[in-house]
């Protein structure tokens, strides 16, 4: 297995941008316009590695959302190790895209999208099938048999903490515990065309839950004992999933745990023998405000300037592009440079249009952009056909994203 190469360091630190910054390098392009900025971006890479340690980090791609970028990231070296997607149909696509050692992070009962991963594996590609019932096990080696070949799979455990009056965390598996662990793995060591290869335990409520929120003092304390007590507790329940499993004779390839904000808890558990992340590299918005670490914002949009309806209000075309998970201005695209422009509560960002307000003593003028992030990550490549790529100062590259490619799994 791969591991860490410590001893390989790479600028951290880049000067910090302004508006100026990207106003001139997206000068002349087309607008709206979705962009990474490549220094920014190597730095949270090089972030993510320093924070991983030994173990190696599984690519999460529906954080990512562009074949170029997962080859960038893959290419940094070999603390990047496979994929983890979120589709069974995207994993088979990427895998005739030449990409190997992948693992499906959610169960699909599409058979046809199975089929297509049971063709890949045919042709030597390593796909691995996440499960978390006898249901899906049934339909996989259904396929596996029809396609005369061996599905690997990997159990989803349940890593959330039910305490009183309180569920933390998210309703991902029926798995939650040793016994019923041993009861799926030993239904698959029964059934054809199937074998067990993994286990993944992700901690959505560690690593998707900021805890150092401005202005929210006494909420950050109570995520913090909560996510303390937490720790604890789904650290030690994967570690007697995983002794019990091996006991029980089941050999594991892997067990994948974490995400990109649980790296320092996860990597407290010696049963995990990978971590998982992807949203650290593009950093958006929900990302902001995490206390061990602090991501540089690298990944943007720019809408044109199309309106002034009045002094402190600026009007730009397009920006509704609201992220997935519970309803809140949290999930909101926010204003980003130049800096002392939000939203408008009464319109908020619109499909056709998002007004500002600002302070600006000289405001951008009618065509320039405002510049926004998203609040999650790889969500935001549904929104645009390219990425634009940024380094030092200008437009060096024009990449496409799943959507470039004409490609839509959910």
């Amino acid at each position: 297995m791969s591991r860490v190469d410590t001893k390989t360091t790479t600028r951290l630190e880049v000067p910090p941008r302004d508006y100026l910054y990207y106003r001139d390098a997206l000068a002349n392009q087309p607008l709206p316009a979705a962009f990474i900025d490549l220094d920014q971006f190597a730095a949270n890479l090089e972030r993510l590695k320093l924070r991983a340690g030994s173990l190696p980090v599984r690519l999460v791609t529906k954080s990512v959302r562009s074949v170029h970028v997962i080859r960038r990231i893959l290419a940094a070296g070999p603390f990047m190790q496979g994929l983890l997607c979120y589709s069974v149909g995207e994993a088979a696509w990427l895998a005739s895209e030449g990409f190997d050692d992948i693992v499906v992070a959610y169960p699909s009962v599409e058979l046809a999208d199975i089929r297509a991963a049971a063709v890949q594996i045919k042709k030597g590609r390593s796909i691995t099938l996440m499960v978390d019932c006898a249901e899906q096990v049934i339909k996989i080696s259904q396929i596996a048999l029809e396609e005369d070949v061996v599905i690997a799979l990997s159990i989803d455990l349940d890593m959330s903490s039910a305490f009183p009056g309180v569920y933390f965390g998210v309703h991902r598996s029926p798995v939650h515990d040793v016994p019923t662990a041993l009861t799926l793995a030993q239904f698959i060591a029964k059934r054809q065309g199937v074998v067990l290869e993994g286990l993944m335990g992700y901690e959505g409520q560690i690593a998707g839950l900021m805890d150092d929120v401005p202005g929210q003092a006494i909420k950050n304390v109570v995520v913090r004992y909560l996510k303390r007590k937490s720790i604890r507790e789904v650290n030690a329940r994967r570690q007697a999933v995983v002794a019990a499993l091996k006991k029980d004779g089941h050999t594991l390839r892997f067990v994948n745990g974490g995400g990109t904000g649980s790296f320092e808890s996860t990597r407290e558990d010696a049963s995990v023998t990978e971590l998982a992340a992807g949203s650290g590299l593009y950093a958006p918005t929900l990302f902001d405000h995490y206390q061990a670490f602090t991501p540089l914002p690298c990944a943007g949009f720019a809408l044109a300037i199309t309106r002034v309806p009045k002094a402190g209000v600026l009007t730009c075309s397009g920006g509704g592009y609201i992220a997935s998970g519970p309803i809140g201005p949290d999930r909101l695209p926010q204003p980003w440079l130049p800096a002392g422009c939000t939203l408008i509560p009464n319109e908020s960002a619109g499909e056709v249009q998002t007004p500002v307000r600002h302070s600006l003593a000289t405001p951008p003028s009618i065509g320039e952009p405002i510049l926004f992030r998203h609040a999650k990550a790889g969500e935001l490549c549904e929104r645009f056909n390219e990425l634009l790529l940024i380094e030092g100062g200008k437009v060096v590259d024009k990449v496409l994203t799943y959507r470039g490619e004409k490609k839509c799994f959910f």
